[in-house]
């Protein structure tokens, strides 16, 4: 077995706190997405994220993270608080 280390990388992101015009507003803005899609399910918002991999969704307090190469993705909060540490400009 061989062991590595994460990169340190530096990302860009946006908490979904909310699914106020707003707030959802600026993740599209964040995004660079005109067509923004957002569903209901059991009216619980939930941003739906295309991906190489398939459509993901980003619920409620979920991080939307944008990678290295420019794509989107969403992260669980807890997941995102034991993976990245807030960087100081």
């Amino acid at each position: 077995m061989t062991k590595f280390r994460k990169k340190p990388v530096v990302i860009d992101t946006i908490q979904f706190t909310d699914d106020s015009p707003e707030k959802l507003l600026e993740i599209q803005r964040f995004m660079d997405d005109e067509d923004l899609r957002v569903d209901y399910h059991k009216g619980v918002p939930q941003i739906i994220i295309p991906t190489l991999e398939g459509a993901h969704v980003a619920s409620i307090g979920d991080w939307i993270i944008k990678g290295v190469k420019g794509e989107f993705y969403p992260c669980k909060p807890d997941i995102f608080e034991q993976t990245y540490e807030k960087v100081e400009e």
